[in-house]
């Protein structure tokens, strides 16, 4: 299985939230995923990124690869400590 950390669209008609989820790559973009690792809201000012940064790092290392929109996400802003 080729793991891929990506965003899911969750919100309304043009109110955008997504959730940040490790899936199979072949499985659609708001389909069946395998672990949510956390949030991310455009809309907020600045936008906000909430990951559990242990989990993202144990899926990175373990090969998974993050989609472009999650790496320009990552990179934009330091990720904030989930809560649970």
């Amino acid at each position: 299985m080729a793991a891929v950390i990506r965003l899911r669209r969750q919100g309304g008609r043009k109110k955008p939230f997504y959730r940040v989820v490790v899936a199979d790559a072949r499985s659609p973009r708001n389909g069946r995923f395998v672990e949510l690792l956390g949030t991310y809201d455009p809309r907020a000012n600045p936008p906000k990124l909430v990951v559990r940064q242990q989990r993202l790092d144990w899926w990175l290392k373990s090969g998974a690869r993050p989609s472009q929109t999650l790496r320009r996400a990552l990179s934009r802003q330091t990720a904030a400590p989930a809560s649970t």
